[in-house]
C-alpha cells in the first residue's frame, strides 16, 4: 500500500510487482503511455491498468483477488459511467469560405450523426484569445489574453498562476474524476522560456502532449509531460497531424476503464505553413479560394487598416492566396484521417454510444476579402464564425441549430455533461446541452462579444517601412494584417428580428462600424 511517491519509487514497484507476480494483472496510478508497454503480449495487461488521481494496487493472482485502496465509485463498478468527451480544435478553420468541404469523412461521421451549430463564433479572432475563452468559457476581458504575445498574456506566468487553476479540464480532473488527455497546440507561447518552459504542465492534464509554441508539421518539440522530445523531417514518424492520431489512438488503448475520459486534440491543421502529407500534395490542384462579393474590393467606408489595403489586388497576391487555399485544403485531409479513425476505435471499444465528441476551429480566416490577402484578426464574418459541430448521447442525427452560440459555451457545456454545477464557476458562457438535447429555449441568448487588441511593432516593419512604426504581419507589396490601433470592441445581435454588427475602434479615429447583415451579408 502506497500512494504519493515520486516516479522513481512507482518504477521500482513496477519491477517488484513484475518480479513477485509474474501472471498478475495489475494497475497503480501512473501514466501506462510512460510504462514499457508494448503492443502485443503486453497490451492486455496494459488495458487493465486504470490510470487513478488515487493510490491504487489491483492485483488478481492465479484466481485470488487482493485489493488495496479507495472504494472505486457506484458509476465505476455498476457500469453506469458519466459521458466521455473528446473535443477537436483545428487551428484556423473558417467556414465562411466553405473550410468544411474538404472534410468528407468529418461532415458523414459527426455532422450527419449529430448537430451542426450554423451560428457559431469566437469572441476574439486570433489563436491565442480564442484558445483561453475556450479553456476559461470567458471572454479576453476577463481571462486577459488579448492577443499571441507574452506581453498579451499568451502563456505568461499571470496565466498560469490565476487561469489555468480555474480552466474546466483542471475541475474535470480534480473535481469530476475524469482522466484528461491533451496533445497538439496550446497557446502560441506555450515553452517559452521566461513562462517556464516545456517543463510547465497546466493544472488539469493527466497525459500532456503539447506542441511548443505555434503550429508547425514537421521540426518542431513536444512537452510530453513536462520532458521535451524533438520530431524532425520523417513523413512516417514525424508529421503532426499523425503523430496526434496515434498518441491519441494510444490513450484510447490504455487508457482507464474505470474513469470517464475528456481529451482535446489539438491540430496544426489548416494554419500555416500548409504542408500536407505527401499522399495530399496533389489534392485540390483545380480549386481557388472563393470569388464572393466581398473579393478583391476595396474596404471603403472601413476602418483605415482595411483601406490601406492595394485594389485589386496584384496577380502575384492573387495566385499566393489561390496556392495558400489549395494547401490548407490538404491539411485538413489529415484531420479527416484523424476523425475516422477516432470514431472507429471509440466504436471498436463500444465507447461511441457514450461519447461526444465536438469539431470546432479557434477562428476563422479570410483569402482576398476586401483585398486584404490572408491572415484572420479583422471583426468580420469570414474571420469570427467557424464550424461547430457536436455528436453524442441524446444528439439526433443530422441536425441544424442556428442559435447564436460563442465558443465561451465550450467549457460550461463539457462540465454540464459531467454533471458539474455550473454555479460553482465564473464563466461566462452557457452550457449547450440543452440545445444538443433539442430543447426549444426561448430565453437564449440573442447578443455576443467580440474584442480584440492589436499588434504591433515598435519600428517599422521591415516589407513596409512606409507605414512606419504600428503595424504587423505585412505582405511584400506593403498591405498590412494588423496594428496597435486595430483594437475594437463588437457587439453581434442575432435574433429572428436583427441579424446586426456594433463595433467601436479604440483610436484616434473614434471609429464606428455598423452592419445589418441581413441586407449585407458581405
Amino acid at each position: 500500500t502506497w500512494g504519493g511517491e515520486e516516479r522513481r519509487n512507482k518504477e521500482a514497484c513496477y519491477a517488484s510487482l513484475s518480479r513477485d507476480y509474474p501472471y498478475a494483472v495489475w494497475c497503480f496510478n501512473c501514466s501506462p503511455l510512460s510504462l514499457p508497454f508494448a503492443p502485443g503480449s503486453d497490451a492486455r495487461m496494459a488495458r487493465a491498468c486504470p490510470v487513478l488521481a488515487r493510490p491504487l494496487v489491483f492485483l488478481l493472482v492465479l484466481g485470488s483477488t487482493a485489493w488495496v485502496g479507495p472504494k472505486i465509485g457506484a458509476a465505476g463498478l455498476s457500469g453506469e459511467q458519466k459521458p466521455n468527451v473528446v473535443l477537436i480544435l483545428t487551428d484556423d478553420q473558417d467556414i465562411y469560405l466553405g473550410g468544411m468541404t474538404p472534410l468528407k469523412k468529418t461532415n458523414a461521421l459527426i455532422a450527419e450523426m449529430g448537430l451542426t451549430f450554423s451560428n457559431a463564433y469566437v469572441p476574439s479572432a486570433l489563436c491565442c484569445p480564442s484558445r483561453a475563452s475556450i479553456l476559461t468559457g470567458k471572454y479576453p476581458h476577463n481571462h486577459h489574453v488579448v492577443n499571441n504575445t507574452l506581453e498579451g498574456n499568451c502563456s505568461s506566468k499571470s496565466w498560469q498562476k490565476m487561469q489555468e487553476p480555474y480552466t474546466f479540464p483542471a475541475l474535470l480532473k480534480s473535481e469530476c474524476g475524469y482522466q484528461t488527455f491533451f496533445a497538439g497546440k496550446y497557446l502560441n507561447e506555450y515553452g517559452a522560456e521566461d513562462a517556464g518552459g516545456l517543463g510547465h504542465v497546466p493544472l488539469g492534464w493527466s497525459f500532456w502532449y503539447a506542441l511548443e509554441k505555434n503550429s508547425k508539421y514537421y521540426n518542431y518539440t513536444l512537452s510530453v509531460n513536462g520532458k521535451a522530445r524533438r520530431h524532425g523531417m520523417n513523413y512516417s514518424m514525424d508529421y503532426l497531424t499523425d503523430v496526434l492520431t496515434n498518441m491519441s489512438l494510444d490513450f484510447l488503448e490504455y487508457k482507464s476503464s474505470f474513469e470517464p475520459f475528456f481529451m482535446m486534440i489539438a491540430t496544426p491543421a489548416p494554419h500555416s505553413p500548409w504542408i500536407a502529407a505527401p499522399q495530399y500534395k496533389k489534392s485540390f490542384e483545380n480549386v481557388s479560394a472563393p470569388r464572393n462579393n466581398n473579393f478583391n474590393i476595396h474596404g471603403k467606408d472601413k476602418h483605415w487598416l482595411i483601406r490601406q489595403a492595394k485594389t485589386p489586388m496584384t496577380n502575384s497576391s492573387i495566385q499566393f492566396l489561390d496556392d495558400a487555399f489549395r494547401k490548407r485544403w490538404q491539411t485538413l485531409l489529415s484531420v479527416d484521417d484523424l476523425i475516422e479513425k477516432l470514431v472507429k476505435k471509440l466504436q471498436f471499444q463500444r465507447e461511441l454510444d457514450n461519447t461526444y465528441i465536438f469539431y470546432t476551429s479557434d477562428n476563422g480566416f479570410h483569402t482576398g476579402q476586401f483585398s486584404l490577402p490572408i491572415d484572420k484578426r479583422q471583426l468580420y464574418e469570414f474571420d469570427i464564425k467557424v464550424p461547430l459541430l457536436v455528436r453524442g448521447p441524446g444528439i439526433k442525427p443530422n441536425m441544424t441549430n442556428k442559435m447564436l452560440v460563442v465558443n465561451i459555451d465550450l467549457g460550461p457545456t463539457i462540465l454540464d455533461i459531467a454533471g458539474y454545477d455550473l454555479n460553482k464557476t465564473q464563466m461566462d458562457g452557457m452550457s449547450l446541452l440543452p440545445l444538443l438535447r433539442g430543447e426549444i429555449n426561448k430565453t437564449w441568448r440573442s447578443d455576443v462579444l467580440i474584442e480584440y487588441q492589436g499588434e504591433g511593432h515598435n519600428s517599422s516593419d521591415p516589407t513596409c517601412p512606409a507605414l512606419g512604426p504600428g503595424v504587423t504581419h505585412c505582405f511584400p507589396d506593403c498591405v498590412c494584417e494588423d496594428a496597435y490601433n486595430n483594437t475594437y470592441a463588437c457587439v453581434r445581435t442575432l435574433s429572428s428580428k436583427w441579424n446586426l454588427q456594433y463595433c467601436e475602434f479604440d483610436d484616434r479615429e473614434v471609429f464606428v462600424e455598423v452592419y445589418n447583415l441581413t441586407a449585407d451579408p458581405h
